[in-house]
């Protein structure tokens, strides 16, 4: 079955927390910062102006993805990524973030950045695929993150 990809319902919130906990504890710890997300994922990423975009495959989510939008700083962030264990590696991730960078573009944003792990060899290459470049790191909010990168349309 093909996989789709959807973007927030109230019903896929609980998956949303799933999956990236699944991945966070696998390779780091959940850390303070998580908390935003996993607590209050409507209020943090949906009533701030963000989306939420979920892979569904025959009724079952295997990911995610957020684009987060940050008011404080009027900066948006790719964040949250996550794909079941038994899909890694079937393109997925990259069916997801091909379709955060479309709705980016037909709403006029034009600079989107991330925070990640270069531990983390697959997710940096998709990133890299997807355009973003690596910046300086300034401000980590996350101990696990060691690489800062960015997509904008100039990129």
């Amino acid at each position: 079955m093909a996989t789709t990809i959807e973007t927030y319902k109230p019903e896929y919130e609980s998956d949303f927390v799933r999956l990236n906990k699944e991945w966070i504890e696998h390779y780091f710890s959940i850390e303070p910062a998580d908390a935003g997300a996993f607590e209050q994922t409507k209020h943090y990423i949906i009533d701030n102006g963000g989306q939420i975009f979920f892979a569904v495959e025959d009724g079952d989510v295997v990911g995610c993805v957020a684009l987060v939008f940050h008011p404080d700083t009027h900066r948006w962030e790719l964040a949250k990524m996550a794909v079941t264990s038994s899909q890694r590696g079937k393109g997925t991730g990259s069916k997801l973030g091909t379709a955060l960078i479309s709705y980016a573009r037909k709403h006029r944003i034009s600079r989107i950045y991330l925070e990640g792990n270069t531990n983390l060899k697959p997710s940096i290459a998709l990133y890299k695929k997807l355009g973003f470049k690596e910046i300086e790191l300034r401000g980590k909010h996350y101990e696990r993150v060691n690489v800062a990168m960015e997509w904008s349309e100039t990129n």
